[in-house]
């Protein structure tokens, strides 16, 4: 076993996993925020209960986020050793910022936040979830701008061999992060989109089934109640409200990632063609974007260009999305690898930090498999959730959703979309850039020797058994957090309002139960004693 392909999918299970919860947290922060607002400027209940329910939800899984994301640092020192000390000059700044500006600031203000219910004054409260929630943002900002200077180096000048900053403007202005910000930024909404749609599609459907809400004959939706305020017609505008809502932020999310999508395409032609070569299977120089490709696998288990048969492509729509029209050539594999052969050399070097692997040859052409269909899984799963939106719009115009259970499975199984999408973009932009951890810079106005092999990258001292052990270790205690974060959002969706307003029913239960501590009161929720 290869330490270094151990240390790999180590590093890709987790970062991946810690990624799930990362969208989630940005996306539906700037939602809770918003929702506040609402209720702070309308005074209207219903914006309240959806404040409460959605931002119960948004604590579970910013808590899930922190506790994942700590183990990339400290993957850094132990498996990544030797990128670290490659990296570390300039990635100091970055990340110095987002723990000590941005996490500081969304940790306080959100501590504020929880704690401060009936305790601050309105705006001051308001303001401390804005607080919060721009901190998760700039929090976003500066690691990504520590990931885009690995895509595109900028900013450093060589001493001794490793790049030392030399212009911090440089590195947090980076044209790379300048596309990818705005990306993530719009795959985080789509993602909050679809979780507010889902959601708030199994409530409706639960009061239509409950026969709470029934149809008139004109198909418009008569709203009724059972008594209870967890289930009377306030209860119906927070869930009509936050499926209408979850559909136009899902649709204006798409046409975000879109848009951004397609100036990274363009940025991506320029920086790393050879990435953007293997997403197409473009072997070929040439203008046509492949719908569908197939291959042979070889005996290892890959693929290279010999093996690819185009079955449907559509001409002129590459060039498109690399120069804005449709008759310009875009290079192809076997026009690409020679130029990097020519200007990064055939083997890795006789040094001793390759370890075994020193004098290797090198092979250029990511795993074609990964970058090919994890493109098309992102741009399928992102058009799909904004379809599903666009349906659910139109589905719900008359004030309530089908009486379907089919469907209303469909619309819960549909939060894994936006999830499969950004998943699916992110482990395509890592493994594309391979063979290099940091790719070299081809830019004529930039540093164009500074470049890193993932070869290089991995602890010497670290054994295969090790690594193989952290790996499992890793594996299982994240598959257990799954299992808890699963369970405690299940649990809290399941409860509707009155799982994030215990206060709604209390009334209720006491009197039902004879008193509190009973049936669901405050007492019985485990997040009472904060929120």
């Amino acid at each position: 076993m290869d330490p270094l392909d151990i240390a790999r999918w180590q590093f890709g299970i987790t970062t991946v996993y810690h990624f799930l919860m990362v969208p989630l947290t940005i996306g539906l922060g700037l939602v809770v925020a918003t929702l506040q607002t609402m209720w702070h400027r309308t005074g209207r209940e219903h914006y309240l209960r959806m404040t409460k329910f959605w931002g119960k939800l948004f604590l579970i899984n910013f808590i899930m986020g922190v506790a994942t994301g700590l183990v990339q640092e400290f993957q850094f020192g132990m498996a990544w050793s030797e990128y670290s000390r490659f990296v570390g000059d300039v990635f100091g700044a970055p990340l110095a910022l987002e723990a000590l500006m941005a996490f500081f600031l969304e940790s306080v203000f959100l501590g504020l936040w929880i704690f401060g219910w009936q305790r601050l004054p309105k705006r001051v409260h308001l303001a401390s979830i804005w607080c919060a929630v721009i901190g998760t943002v700039f929090s976003a900002y500066f690691i990504l701008a520590a990931n885009a200077w690995m895509q595109h180096p900028v900013g450093v000048e060589m001493v001794d061999g490793r790049p030392v900053m030399n212009d911090i403007w440089a590195v947090l202005t980076n044209n790379t992060l300048l596309v990818h910000f705005p990306h993530t930024l719009a795959g985080a909404l789509s993602v909050a989109g679809g979780f507010l749609l889902g959601i708030a599609w199994f409530h409706l459907w639960k009061r239509r089934r409950d026969g709470i809400d029934t149809v008139a004959a004109d198909g418009t939706v008569v709203v009724g109640t059972t008594g209870s305020k967890g289930r009377d017609e306030t209860d119906y505008r927070v869930w009509y409200s936050s499926l209408r809502w979850g559909a136009w932020i899902a649709l204006v999310a798409f046409l975000g990632t879109a848009f951004s999508g397609h100036a990274q395409a363009q940025l991506m032609i320029q920086q790393q063609p050879l990435k953007m070569a293997a997403a197409e299977a473009a072997c070929h120089d040439g203008t046509a974007f492949s719908v569908l490709s197939v291959a042979d696998l070889r005996s290892d288990g890959a693929t290279d260009c010999d093996d690819v048969v185009g079955v449907f492509e559509i001409p002129g729509l590459l060039s498109f999305l690399a120069h804005n029209n449709f008759t310009t050539d875009v290079a192809g594999v076997n026009t690409l690898i020679p130029q990097y052969q020519e200007d990064y050399g055939t083997h890795l070097p006789n040094d001793p930090m390759y370890g075994e692997r020193a004098g290797q040859e090198i092979d250029y052409l990511p795993v074609m498999e990964v970058t090919y269909w994890g493109f098309r899984i992102m741009i399928t799963f992102g058009g799909l959730a904004a379809l599903a939106a666009a349906i659910a719009l139109w589905l719900t115009r008359k004030g309530t959703v089908p009486a379907s259970k089919p469907l209303m499975r469909l619309a819960v199984f549909g939060i894994l979309a936006p999830f499969g999408a950004n998943a699916a973009g992110w482990i395509f932009t890592e493994m594309g850039r391979q063979p290099f951890v940091v790719a070299p810079n081809p830019d004529p106005t930039g540093i164009d020797q500074v470049w890193m092999y993932t070869a290089a990258a991995v602890s010497p001292g670290v054994s295969a058994g090790e690594l193989l052990f952290s790996l499992i270790l890793l594996t299982t205690i994240y598959a257990v957090l799954l299992v808890v974060e699963v369970v405690l959002l299940t649990r809290y969706v399941k409860g509707g309002v009155p799982a994030g307003m215990p206060e709604l029913t209390q009334d209720e239960h006491e009197d039902d139960a004879g008193g509190a501590g009973k049936g669901g009161s405050v007492d019985s929720d485990v997040l009472a004693f904060a929120y």
